[in-house]
């Protein structure tokens, strides 16, 4: 399989896993962080959530298309990257929760700068038959990075006496590695004709392009961007499924172990699902991630007895492995590499303005009604959104 793999596109898959390595030492422990250690309500957990995605929102697509006007993207993943370890160092300074807001505001911002980016680099080294393959396979190893990312948490919590603060520190190593191995070995092709060399010489008109983008899109891109959207409405922070635990009974370490189970299942799947998404088509391999993540979510919705949460974690990962780097595949087939970071910054703009709102109504639902109420409105979400990908299937046939 490796040697099916460009050296770019490796290099890319190892600097996510060492980034995703950081960021997944932290993220299981932040919730607990700021509910126990900073005595934060459940409420600011989604706050805090929804406003680092939405902030990041703004950026996705501006940064793409920037990308796009002047023909280079290693400029924005270095930066991106490199500031996303500093907030880490913030967030173990945090005396209270508005400095956490502050870092994971700064972190989200940086994967805006560097997401859309990133993914027109990976789309360099594709085909027309192996673009479930790559993205499938760069998933694979940032999924990795999430499995080892806690599992190095776990370890630390035992040897720092459940000193949560010093992990946060810690991750900050890794990161700086993953930045490393990106200065040095990465390389991007030939910019293209046409393209400013200047990076500050071709500021976005943000609104106007956007605009622009859309009018542009496929008609089944389009519809696939709304059905995205509508699915991200309901699809609030990982935080809460966290927090569900928590609320059964499960000790810090034992939520962490439950996470880990989560990432190895992406890991192991993302990659075969991406080959079959090539194989079958995309929109098939989506539109089975959405059920299983609609059924997911009903489970934890419903269950009062933990140890269904062993069963619900690593299935989650597969919804994971179905749609993540899928979605990504999906929109390459109507895309070309020159205006990709602004299609896919459109993308993640979209997507991520939707799970601020999801993030934001998951906390008030949680807190004002039940936990449960959380889970129901998203598998309902997910639902809708099979319902139109099903649609724009019936409309291509007519």
């Amino acid at each position: 399989m490796f040697r099916k793999v460009p050296f770019t596109v490796f290099i890319l898959g190892l600097v996510s896993l060492f980034n995703d390595t950081a960021s997944e030492m932290i993220y299981p422990i932040i919730p607990i962080f700021l509910t126990s250690v900073l005595g934060a309500p459940v409420a600011i957990v989604g706050l805090i959530e929804g406003i680092a995605e939405g902030l990041a929102s703004f950026t996705k697509f501006i940064f793409g298309y920037w990308s796009d006007r002047v023909g280079t993207r290693k400029i924005f993943v270095l930066n991106g990257y490199s500031f996303t370890s500093i907030a880490k160092l913030l967030i173990g300074l945090a005396p209270s929760w508005p400095l956490v807001l502050f870092a994971r505001a700064f972190d989200r911002l940086c994967k805006g700068l560097r997401t859309a980016p990133r993914d027109s680099l990976l789309l360099q080294n594709t085909s027309s038959t192996n673009r479930g393959f790559i993205f499938g396979f760069h998933r694979a190893l940032d999924s990795l990075g999430a499995v080892i990312g806690p599992l190095f948490a776990l370890l630390f919590l035992s040897v720092f006496h459940d000193n949560i603060r010093t992990i946060f520190f810690i991750a900050f190593i890794p990161g700086v590695i993953g930045i490393v191995l990106l200065a040095l070995f990465v390389k991007e092709k030939k910019r293209q004709s046409g393209a400013s060399p200047h990076l500050w010489s071709r500021l976005p008109r943000s609104f106007q392009d956007l605009a622009m983008t859309v009018r542009k899109s496929n008609q089944s891109l389009n519809l696939f961007f709304i059905m995205s959207i509508i699915f991200s409405l309901g699809n609030s922070s990982n935080a809460f499924l966290i927090l569900r635990a928590k609320d059964l009974g499960f000790t810090t370490a034992l939520v962490i172990v439950l996470y880990v189970t989560y990432n190895v299942a992406q890991a192991l799947l993302a990659t075969p699902a991406g080959q079959l998404a090539d194989k079958i088509g995309a929109r098939r391999v989506y539109g089975a991630g959405l059920i299983i993540f609609a059924l997911v979510y009903l489970g934890f919705g419903l269950t009062k007895n933990p140890a269904i949460l062993w069963l619900l974690f690593p299935i989650y990962g597969i919804y994971i492995a179905f749609t993540d780097g899928v979605s990504k595949a999906y929109i390459s087939e109507f895309i070309t590499e020159e205006t990709s970071g602004s299609y896919f910054g459109l993308y993640d703009t979209g997507v991520s303005i939707a799970i601020f709102l999801a993030s934001l109504v998951g906390g008030i639902l949680w807190s004002l009604f039940t936990p449960s109420a959380t889970f129901y409105y998203g598998a309902a979400m997910a639902l809708l959104a099979f319902a139109v990908l099903l649609y724009g299937k019936m409309v291509k046939k007519l």
